[in-house]
């Protein structure tokens, strides 16, 4: 079973990892933000018309974080005027991003700590304003992710925890991010979710559990809860049987993986 989960938490991370995904969708609402602080106006919106300025495609951009590469899509203007804050031009690596993409995805995190985590990634003097609408972009990536459908069946279910850095207050705290991956029936794997909370235990899981079914999985066969307080009391479905491995609870560092 720890071979497993180890495999599993590779697949997270490593460099053709099920996060590459939400990385790539992070990075692309903040460049699309970018632009549109740039141009003045929102995609779409009629009044760019007769700007002197618009959209013109994408470019593409190879960048590299902790864990790999993630090759994104960089919104261009018409003018060629644009440059992203975020990656700059001739600007290849982008540090911290890893710990920082989990954390944004994870239920639990303040508007206040989402705006932190962006202007430590930017690490620069940015705008009220750029930040503003790249944060609003960045919640609404987010929200969507986070209440999309799953699917109604999964034979198995692991709930692992990741140790991340938070800017809380100025102050940065290493906080638990509670991650469950589901094995699909045709064998792919998904990241069903992610949670921030301050202590985990039976209500915890509860509300973890409920909100699964709630989007949609009627059924696991196997919940795989090794060491995580709590969560062998709760039920992901009808069928569910619980497994443990280790009597203590146990995390990891996200950048350790």
């Amino acid at each position: 079973m720890k071979e497993i989960r180890k495999e599993l938490l590779e697949e997270l991370l490593g460099d053709e990892g099920l996060l590459k995904a939400l990385q790539k969708a992070l990075m692309e609402r903040a460049f699309g933000a970018e632009l549109t602080v740039h141009l003045g106006y929102e995609k779409g919106d009629p009044g760019g018309r007769g700007s002197g300025n618009n959209r013109n495609g994408h470019g593409r951009k190879l960048v590299l974080t902790e864990s790999g590469s993630v090759e994104v899509a960089v919104p261009r203007d018409r003018n060629a005027s644009f440059e992203p804050q975020l990656v700059r031009k001739g600007q290849s690596r982008l540090p911290g991003f890893d710990e920082k993409a989990i954390s944004l995805y994870a239920r639990g995190m303040t508007q206040r700590e989402i705006k932190g985590h962006l202007e430590e990634l930017y690490a620069i003097s940015v705008s009220p304003d750029l930040i503003s609408r790249v944060s609003d972009a960045v919640i609404e990536e987010v929200k969507a992710w986070q209440n999309r459908p799953l699917d109604p069946i999964y034979p198995v279910i692991f709930f692992e925890a990741l140790r991340v850095k938070i800017r809380d207050e100025g102050t940065v705290r290493n906080k638990a991010v509670y991650l469950a991956i589901g094995i699909r029936l045709d064998g792919t794997k998904e990241i069903l979710g992610l949670w921030i909370e301050q202590s985990e235990g039976a209500k915890f899981w509860l509300r973890v559990t409920n909100e699964l079914k709630a989007r949609g999985i009627k059924d696991c066969l196997i919940a795989v809860v090794d060491g995580l307080k709590g969560g062998e009391a709760q039920r992901c479905a009808p069928r569910r049987r619980s497994t443990r491995s280790s009597p203590r609870p146990r995390s990891r560092p996200a950048s350790s993986i």
